[in-house]
């Protein structure tokens, strides 16, 4: 089973505190005076917003926004499965969000020389078949690289979605769905294969350097690439009992919190890691044709402003994340259950609303 996105063609302190007070849709209120009159002002529409999505007011759901210079608010209803309250300090699964992340890393380790991303995929995995070698690195980040489908791939994976499960499928797979560079397709596989060539590029394994050039000095202290043995990091909220673990890094296999994800993504509207303006430069074919996907994020315009934003799931979990630098805004939203279509739905709800 491969991880299930959101579309990315047609044009992705604390306040939830966890005690005994009145909640609207989950709303609690905030001890910080500016962000508390924000949010009453905001409650009736924020109700609205997740309610015409179809979010019941028990659904467990976290939204959050933050502005530039601003504390962030959060919006927490529900429970994980566990029972515990699901607030924007759960750590769960980000699916597909990793990819962003990757990009990153892919960005710092090219800016300390230790890669290209015009170079051969052959170079780092000169274990894949001849298709490799003509499959360029920024291919792979703007889903141009032709690789096998990932249908193909998710059919030849047994039990857990691991790396090594991904990479021995592709090994079997002689023949490319296309030539590099000539069309959009998007490929989880590729992502693991970009995972993997910046790993051995930076002579560490990802999860390692994720926290050295991303996690730590970004203060993200809950987010982490797992890739097992277990299904899920201690204390994660679990996925859908029976569905296989996703373990696989690159396409996946972040865990990460809502408060999280908003320091991320304040991170990236600040170029605090200094790579933003390469981060979301829209990709573009071999031919010149602009594509809406940079690195690792889909690019689209809603009222004028240039929004930046990527989705992701797997069973049991459903998650976007959106920025617009022009404003400092950052929109989060995350929910434990599978309909995809009701976290767009909110999402672009949230956006018309602060955007208006």
């Amino acid at each position: 089973m491969g991880l299930v996105d959101l579309p990315p063609r047609p044009v992705v302190p604390e306040v939830c505190h966890q005690r005994p007070v009145p909640e609207v849709f989950g709303l609690r209120p905030s001890a910080v005076p500016e962000v508390r009159r924000w949010r009453t002002a905001s409650v009736p529409e924020v109700r609205r917003l997740a309610r015409a999505a179809g979010y019941a007011a028990e659904a467990p759901l976290v939204v959050g926004t933050s502005w530039r210079d601003a504390p962030p608010i959060f919006a927490c209803a529900g429970r994980t499965p566990a029972g515990r309250p699901f607030d924007e300090h759960t750590l769960a699964y980000a699916a597909s969000l990793s990819k962003q992340f990757v990009a990153a890393l892919t960005a710092l380790v090219m800016r300390r020389g230790g890669l290209a991303v015009d170079e051969p995929l052959s170079r780092r995995m000169p274990e894949l078949p001849a298709w490799a070698q003509s499959v360029r690195l920024r291919h792979l980040l703007h889903h141009i690289g032709g690789l096998p489908g990932d249908d193909l791939v998710d059919r030849a994976l047994t039990g857990d979605r691991t790396g090594s499960g991904v990479l021995a499928a592709l090994r079997a797979l002689p023949e490319p769905a296309a030539s590099p560079g000539t069309e959009y397709a998007y490929s989880n596989a590729g992502y693991v294969c970009l995972a993997e060539a910046v790993s051995r590029a930076a002579g560490a394994a990802l999860p390692a350097l994720a926290d050295q050039l991303l996690f730590a000095p970004l203060g993200l202290t809950a987010t982490r690439f797992w890739d097992g043995p277990e299904p899920a990091p201690p204390g994660a909220a679990a996925l859908s009992p029976g569905a296989p673990a996703p373990l696989s890094l690159g396409d996946g296999g972040l865990w990460s919190t809502a408060a999280d994800l908003l320091r991320w993504a304040d991170a990236l509207n600040d170029s605090r890691l200094g790579v933003s303006g390469l981060l979301q430069a829209p990709g573009r074919l071999d031919d010149g044709t602009t594509l809406d996907y940079a690195w690792g994020m889909g690019v689209r315009r809603r009222h004028g402003l240039t929004v930046y934003r990527h989705g992701g799931g797997w069973p049991g979990v459903r998650t976007l994340l959106a920025r617009v630098p022009d404003r400092g805004l950052g929109v989060i939203v995350t929910a434990l259950d599978d309909d995809t279509e009701r976290t767009v739905a909110l999402t672009d709800g949230l956006l018309d609303l602060l955007l208006s």
